[in-house]
């Protein structure tokens, strides 16, 4: 998968975070900063695999918090996850 469609996740990730008003605010400040800190990675030439189990860890554990209560944000979630795996992350 190129950066493109992981470019594409992260912006639908985005307007779900920003139209979703069932998230905490914990919740939601944390994903922007993950999303933001892909984002800032790609911006900057930065290896997405720098630090990648950080990286993953912490996309999995959001999906498992979420995926009871927001299944659909857990489902752009998985596609970020696939994503970087595809691309060796």
């Amino acid at each position: 998968m190129s950066t493109p469609e992981l470019q594409s996740h992260l912006t639908a990730l985005r307007d779900q975070l920003s139209q979703s008003n069932t998230l905490t605010e914990a919740e939601r400040a944390s994903l922007i900063a993950l999303a933001q800190d892909i984002t800032d990675r790609l911006a900057n030439n930065t290896p997405l695999n720098q630090d990648s189990n950080s990286l993953t860890d912490t996309l999995n554990l959001a999906v498992e918090r979420l995926e009871v209560e927001h299944p659909t944000l857990v489902v752009t979630l998985r596609n970020i996850v696939q994503s970087l795996a595809n691309m060796g992350i």
